[in-house]
């Protein structure tokens, strides 16, 4: 499978879900179930997908909670199926392979620019959250429960000020090494890929149409 394929897969589950109407729960278990199958497609590290989530609706949930019970359970599931499918997506890439997955998407240079960038910062997140893990461990903070109490808000703030600076960094080596913006690779879709894209297209867009009548 291509990496261009698993991208606009990973796409089009995020962009319908987020388009749903609020509270269109039906619509937005048909997605869940569909990321859940291309979480297990893909073969996602089930350890660091589930520390990466956790840390992530840990933060969101902060933004929802004040919005009320109701629009917040909805927003916090749909975050959910949303991050489920990208971060899947993302853990299953080969070391700095975004760009050229992105090469292929009809879009903006500065806009591609800027998902590559998000996409490097990812992998930056991830490898901070690795690293607090491991402290957390050596502090004695075995298993779930421990992590969970490690992972405070001021935790939270730390880890995200961590991958600010490594990210900035990481930009400034990417400049010092001749990075203008563009990949110069070539990434396109196969026939038989097309078809199915067409086909998730059409099921994403049914769903989503669906919520709305």
């Amino acid at each position: 499978m291509s990496l261009t394929l698993r991208l606009y897969i990973s796409l089009i589950i995020v962009i319908g879900s987020a388009l749903l109407k609020q509270n269109a729960w039906p619509m937005l278990s048909v997605y869940g179930v569909l990321a859940l199958i291309w979480a297990s497609i893909l073969r996602a590290r089930l350890p660091k997908l589930a520390a990466l989530l956790g840390t992530e609706l840990l933060f969101l949930s902060f933004l929802a909670l004040p919005l009320g019970w109701q629009r917040a359970s909805f927003l916090l599931v749909r975050s959910l199926i949303c991050l489920l499918a990208m971060n899947s997506f993302l853990l299953t890439l080969p070391p700095h392979s975004f760009g050229i997955a992105l090469k292929s998407l009809p879009l903006p240079s500065a806009f591609k620019q800027s998902l590559l960038l998000a996409g490097q910062y990812m992998e930056i997140l991830l490898s901070e959250v690795e690293r607090m893990q491991r402290g957390a461990q050596l502090r004695g903070m075995n298993g779930t429960a421990g992590w969970l109490r490690y992972a405070s808000a001021s935790m939270i703030g730390a880890l995200y000020v961590r991958s600010l600076d490594r990210a900035e960094r990481v930009y400034a080596a990417m400049i010092a090494r001749g990075y203008t913006g563009e990949m110069p690779v070539n990434s396109e879709l196969r026939p038989k890929e097309i078809y199915i894209v067409i086909l998730m297209s059409i099921i994403a867009l049914s769903l989503t149409i669906a919520s709305w009548l």
